[in-house]
């Protein structure tokens, strides 16, 4: 018998009529990149088919909205009551179980937010929608649900549900949190009808809800399961708290088989990051929802919500705070972690760093991409991809920093024989500058755990070792990667060279050095953050750019938390602004109003990165095959980084 560390994880649970292999499900996750005639194409499969072969005991689909008419809540949704939409979820059902586990549908209405563009083109209505009343959403007034449509969308739900039990899912999420439908009609804030589907009373404002699962029972079996997944919280000043939550599941316990407590509301921005919870947010943020709601209903309560690492999980399921426990991004960046946490290799888990890549990308792009995961959002073209390498060689990377040990990772995993060289006595490259900050320590977890795996792997690595074009020729490689990386720009403003003026890079690691006002010039993602960092620090931090925006490196998503932590935190952020003198006792700047001085003990600049391209093209000769690779060529993300290296690696050899 082998003996399981973590016990509680692998209890299975019975919902309904179905077994579950274990506790850790995969909660929805969206898939936008769909043809537009109402179907998925066979990657989204491949996609949800990933997280079940990881070992999740449940993986829910995307959104599949149960009206088509009235209830899309973007312009890709797959709307279930069009058959054509039936061929392609069957796949997901199928790619899903055939690994064991249960295929979940989430069923989704979104109510006053139907038929608009999406929030990054403006919102802008373009179909009939409704809502609990009467009210202004956007720039439309979206009128009260008539109760014949509250009638219809019930009956809509059941045949949705009949649909997805019909193509091979196990179970249905029906989804009344976060803002959407059933959301809007359990708000005591948006909901003050006066008949029986609002007001006062929970029963009233519950009732739709309800209805839908008893409506769902009545046509797919009492024992079919039925997960609904709520806000316990909306986490904001205005919004409903926890009694709002407890009230709610406590008419729910009679009539659904998992309650699934999450927090927040998607159209508040200032709890996107906890609806999502962003970096600069704790680890398991929404547990205490869970756990309050869980002692007051029998029904089994699930969480959700920043949670990867396979103590915390085994700690939440035996104190009883939760009886199972969802996840998202993590198993986004690591499919594999419940089946790296049966066998004893949770240390090899990569951790989700909450950057939000994944959700920005899938909106913007249609696929998620992963910062960390260069094969999510690729699934099929990783099952369909192309054999081995033909041809065994020999791989000099140079550069040991993200992309870097990413490739030497993958080439080694393909067969060929690398060396790894860094010229630094560490691994990780320049960001291990952050390694001190707080909302990075799930940066500093990856980094430690990809040196790890280097360690592991057969790769002959080499620290403290620059690669000259003399050191390449004797190794002899066929194969050079350069990732030699990028270093800091130093703008040329007068007084850059002042005894108060500091990089960002080196204000990091000596924030001892940093005075109590502070003004960073450039407001990228490394000088914002920067700032929240010195601000947490007891810091007063002014930020000045000269652009008219704060550049989020394209990720919009994760620019929504960052500008709910500046102001949490105080930051000041000046736009349109150009520095023109700095001074010792601050920096003079130039607005289209005029001039305005910064006062300020440090200045720091972060104004980006120059590419270090004469180090690496000094290399192009040294070997028959030669990759530049990352920060080398143009500043690059992680996302951009890791995938780049992966694609590199996989190519060599195949030709």
């Amino acid at each position: 018998m082998i003996e399981q560390k973590y016990p509680h994880i692998f209890e299975p649970i019975r919902l309904g009529n179905v077994l579950f292999r274990n506790r850790i499900f995969a909660s929805p996750t969206g898939y936008q990149n769909v043809p537009g005639d109402n179907t998925l194409p066979e990657g989204a499969a491949a996609y949800y088919g990933r997280k079940a072969l990881g070992g999740a005991a449940s993986v829910a689909s995307c959104e599949l909205i149960v009206d088509g008419e009235l209830g899309r809540g973007g312009a890709n949704h797959i709307a279930i009551d069009d058959h054509r939409s039936y061929a392609s979820i069957c796949r997901i059902a199928h790619a899903v179980s055939i690994h064991g586990a249960v295929a979940t549908a989430e069923l989704q209405h979104a109510g006053m937010f139907a038929n608009r563009t999406p929030a990054f083109l403006g919102a802008k209505g373009f179909g009939p929608a409704y809502g609990p009343v009467e009210r202004m959403v956007g720039d439309r007034l979206v009128p009260e649900m008539p109760e014949e449509i509250i009638e219809r969308t019930i009956e809509k739900y059941a045949q949705a549900a009949l649909t997805a039990k019909r193509a091979g899912f196990g179970m249905v999420l029906i989804h009344a949190g976060h803002g959407w439908l059933l959301h809007q009609f359990v708000s005591p804030i948006l909901n003050t009808r006066k008949d029986k589907w609002g007001g006062a009373p929970i029963e009233n404002r519950a009732r739709f809800t309800v209805e839908i699962c008893k409506a769902i029972k009545r046509v797919c079996g009492k024992n079919f399961p039925i997960e609904v997944r709520i806000s316990g919280s909306e986490c904001y000043d205005g919004g409903f708290g926890i009694e709002n939550g407890i009230a709610f599941a406590k008419q729910l316990e009679e009539v659904c088989d998992l309650i699934h407590v999450s927090a927040g509301n998607h159209e508040v921005d200032e709890v996107f990051g906890v609806t999502h919870p962003s970096m600069f947010l704790g680890e398991g943020p929404n547990v205490r929802f869970a756990a309050e709601i869980k002692k007051h209903v029998k029904t089994p309560v699930a969480t959700v919500g920043a949670i990867g690492e396979a103590a915390m999980i085994e700690e939440i399921l035996a104190s009883g705070q939760a009886d199972v426990v969802e996840m998202a991004r993590a198993l986004l960046a690591d499919p594999d972690l419940p089946v790296k946490i049966r066998t004893g290799r949770e240390e090899e888990i990569r951790p989700c760093l909450r950057c939000m890549s994944c959700f920005s990308t899938e909106m913007t792009c249609g696929e998620p991409y992963c910062a960390i995961n260069p094969e999510t959002g690729r699934e099929l073209e990783m099952r369909n991809a192309l054999p081995a390498p033909r041809v065994k060689k020999k791989v000099l990377v140079v550069g040991g920093g993200i992309g870097g040990m990413q490739a030497a990772l993958t080439c080694a995993e393909r067969g060929h024989e690398v060396i790894l060289c860094e010229k630094t006595g560490t691994l990780g490259g320049t960001i291990r500058c952050e390694k001190d900050v707080p909302f990075k320590q799930r940066l500093d977890l990856y980094l430690k755990r990809q040196a790890a795996a280097v360690q592991r792997a057969d790769i002959d690595l080499r620290l403290n070792t620059a690669v000259t074009p003399e050191y390449a020729e004797a190794v002899g490689a066929d194969v050079i990667i350069a990732a030699t990386g990028a270093r800091p720009v130093k703008p040329p403003i007068p007084g850059i060279d002042g005894a108060n003026v500091l990089g960002a890079e080196y204000a990091y690691t000596h924030t001892d050095e940093v005075g109590q006002s502070v003004c960073i010039l450039g407001a990228g993602l490394v000088g914002l953050e920067l700032g929240i960092y010195l601000a947490i620090l007891g810091k007063h931090v002014q930020v000045v750019e000269m652009a008219p925006e704060i550049n989020d490196g394209g990720n919009f998503l994760h620019a929504i938390a960052l500008r709910t932590e500046l102001k949490k935190r105080q930051v000041k952020v000046d736009l349109n602004t150009r520095a023109m003198l700095i001074r010792a006792d601050g920096v003079l700047c130039q607005q289209e109003s005029g001039e305005k001085f910064f006062p300020a003990d440090t200045v720091i600049y972060a104004v980006g990165q120059r590419p270090e391209s004469d180090a690496a093209l000094a290399l192009r000769y040294c070997a028959p095959e030669f990759y530049q690779l990352g920060d080398c060529i143009s500043p690059k993300n992680i996302t951009n980084a890791t995938g780049a290296a992966f694609q590199i690696a996989c190519d060599i050899g195949r030709y």
